[in-house]
């Protein structure tokens, strides 16, 4: 007698009915999600600052004169000293300086990365007894052309903590740590739903030593709705199977970054390595302890952050509650899986890290912090 295979029970059918309200509630409640965060994010970006001193002076700003994408914190800048000086005027490296500050006689003439800077000129500057200052953009990664510019300056201000010493030792008796910070008429917590919307999203270039992180991890990585945007991805080895999902050779402007951080659940920063001498000029193989810009940029849109741990990252958040790190390919990926899991602990890390960086981590801070050292 033939015996009968045990027959599998049949899975219960899913009625369209049944299916639409299901759909209906998951979006509801998603809705719901994204709502509470764009309106306690709202609420926090609307909330009135402390205001700060405004100073009876007259600032020259030079500008780097590099362009995109220094021209955005060149406007940062300027927005910011318009609202904390009398008077500010703008020029660019190209201009004759000296004798532009003969005719202005500024209080201070202040320079962004001064790299095209005409050493010559800046000593005239001092000779008339004008305050001169250089905030530098890429410590530690240029320090073989910084070192010998810095000393023509009264002030130097520098976004890595490493440097700092490095600069005293070279002979500037006035040097200041001062990291960057956001400019938040450009990174904000969008009041709508961004246009973009994102699990993960990474923004920047493919320095090799992300090419070198990320590979091991792309499969997993790109398996989620991921988004990456820079230069120079398609180094990445199987760079044709994610290339729909790479913005490839995009440089993108603080306006649209700002979109895709609003719209992306979490992303990721990777700061750049010292050891990279293709792009670098740092033979001293000074460290980089400090974090970057991005750093600022990303807790300013309300969105979790996912960084690589840097020594002097906790003197601006507080890993765990305003921002969040990784120590390695595996640890990153674990955490995305954790935090795209656990919406709730998602939204408290990004709205505290936007609550911190409105109150300490913007221009105005920096630049009165700055206004401060040079006019004590």
């Amino acid at each position: 007698m033939r015996k009968h295979k045990p027959t599998r029970p049949r899975a219960a059918s899913i009625s369209p009915a049944a299916e639409y309200r299901r759909g209906r509630q998951a979006g509801y409640l998603a809705g719901q999600e994204e709502g509470y965060l764009r309106g306690r994010a709202n609420f926090l970006f609307t909330q009135p600052q402390e205001p700060l001193p405004f100073r009876q002076i007259h600032i020259l700003y030079v500008s780097s004169g590099k362009g995109f994408p220094y021209s955005p914190i060149d406007e940062a800048i300027i927005a910011t000293l318009q609202t904390l000086a009398a008077k500010v005027s703008v020029t660019d490296p190209r201009q004759p300086l000296v004798s532009q500050a003969q005719e202005l006689c500024p209080d201070l003439l202040l320079a962004l990365d001064g790299m095209e800077f005409p050493l010559d000129q800046i000593d005239a500057v001092r000779a008339m007894g004008i305050r001169t200052a250089v905030w530098l953009t890429d410590d530690p990664y240029y320090t073989d052309m910084t070192l010998n510019m810095v000393v023509h300056f009264d002030h130097v201000f520098t976004l890595e903590f490493n440097c700092v010493e490095l600069y005293r030792q070279h002979g500037c008796p006035s040097v200041h740590y001062l990291p960057f910070a956001a400019f938040t008429q450009h990174y904000a917590p969008l009041a709508t739903r961004s246009k973009v919307q994102k699990e993960v999203a990474f923004i920047g270039s493919a320095y090799w030593n992300r090419v070198y992180y990320f590979n091991p991890i792309m499969p997993r990585l790109m398996s989620k709705d991921t988004v990456i945007n820079g230069i120079w991805w398609d180094r990445i080895p199987d760079y044709k199977l994610y290339q729909e999902k790479i913005g490839l050779g995009t440089w993108l402007g603080p306006r649209d970054t700002s979109k895709i951080y609003n719209g992306s659940k979490i992303v990721i920063n990777l700061h750049r390595s010292i050891e990279d001498d293709s792009v670098n000029n740092n033979q001293l193989k000074m460290d980089g302890v400090s974090p970057n810009p991005r750093t600022f940029e990303i807790n300013a849109c309300a969105t979790l952050q996912l960084t690589d741990i840097r020594s002097d990252l906790a003197r601006f958040y507080e890993p765990g509650k305003e921002i969040e790190t990784y120590s390695s390919p595996q640890e990153l990926m674990d955490k995305i899986d954790y935090y795209l899991a656990h919406e709730e602990e998602r939204r408290e890390i990004a709205l505290n890290g936007l609550a911190r960086t409105l109150r300490d981590h913007t221009y105005s801070s920096r630049l009165n912090e700055m206004l401060t050292l040079i006019f004590p």
